[in-house]
């Protein structure tokens, strides 16, 4: 049975002395049909509660507050935190702001977040943060006793400390790539997404003179975010040591392994059929690189790629 797994998104588009946003309840609306669901077998993931400033609640400094204890407080499961809007800098440092914000307390300290995480029960905590100065999360401006990243928070935030977060189109620009990366555009194999491989997504889309995020992470171990559809079926990869006996050993192909050729044999057009899949995930290569099919009626060999050799361990150890 999966752990209790919860998130919070927040989303304001309209402040009283700040200048209007166009898209960041709507990118909060998204981000939240996505976390709600595995693509996999439409299973639950996160049980998440949603609040723009679009609703009938105003996302003020005392609502922001509350909402962010209620998330924390005695929850030993799984954390996500997604904020979209506007971030400011103070001389006591970076924070989100409130719809009732203003130049003198724009909202809520990133400082007070983090002494949250870190004080909570949690296992994970994965904070998302579309905002300006999204960066500065974890570099407190106040040190007080518990300041920087406990173990088991992971911080991806839109820009760096000094860095503006964009919208474009009505959309952050930083959310639309996470988004993108959660749909399966960070998918390992096995279909799973982690924050780890969402940044590199992100970071490899953005260029030089785009704007920057930033990836902070204390984790123990890569906990995924979403569950994809794989590339591979996990029942797949646990066959790997049976085709190939040894990490860098020969399948050694021939005709029967083609179903249109007299001699085909059953059992071996069916592992053909696999060796398709793994092909197609860059887990398996012919010898000489010529297609399957031409290696099959040559009767060639077929070998594991360094990434095929990875997932071939994980099956030897009984990994998954």
């Amino acid at each position: 049975m999966e752990k209790f797994r919860k998130a919070l998104l927040i989303g304001i588009d309209a402040y009283d002395e700040f200048s209007d946003l166009g898209g960041c309840a709507a990118d909060a609306t998204r981000m939240n049909k996505v976390l709600q669901r595995h693509e996999e077998g439409n299973d639950r993931n996160y049980d998440c509660r949603l609040f723009t400033s679009s609703g009938k609640e105003r996302i003020d400094r005392e609502f922001l507050s509350q909402k962010w204890n209620d998330l924390f407080e005695d929850f030993e499961g799984d954390i996500l935190f997604y904020y979209s809007g506007h971030g400011a800098q103070t001389k006591r440092g970076a924070q989100f702001a409130a719809q009732n914000g203003n130049v003198v307390i724009p909202g809520l300290a990133m400082d007070e977040l983090l002494l949250l995480a870190n004080d909570s029960p949690a296992h994970e905590v994965v904070l998302i943060l579309d905002c300006c100065y999204g960066g500065a999360f974890g570099d407190p401006a106040i040190l007080k006793g518990n300041s920087s990243l406990r173990e088991g928070i992971t911080v991806l935030a839109a820009s760096r400390p000094q860095g503006i977060a964009k919208e474009i189109q009505g959309h952050g620009v930083f959310t639309d790539l996470v988004i993108s990366a959660l749909n399966g555009g960070a998918a390992d194999v096995r279909g799973y997404v982690s924050a780890a491989s969402v940044y590199s997504y992100v970071d490899q889309a953005l260029g030089a003179w785009d704007q920057r995020p930033i990836y902070k992470s204390y984790a123990s171990k890569v906990t995924p975010l979403r569950r994809c559809k794989p590339q591979v079926p996990d029942d797949v990869l646990r066959q790997l040591p049976q085709f190939f006996k040894k990490l860098d050993a020969f399948h050694h192909l021939n005709p029967s392994y083609e179903h249109t050729h007299k001699s085909a044999k059953k059992e071996n057009v069916e592992i053909f059929n696999k060796f398709k899949i793994l092909r197609d995930a860059r887990l398996l290569r012919t010898v000489g690189g010529e297609d399957l099919f031409y290696a099959a009626m040559k009767s060639k060999p077929a070998q594991l790629t360094p990434l095929g050799q990875f997932y071939w361990r994980l099956a030897k150890n009984d990994r998954f």
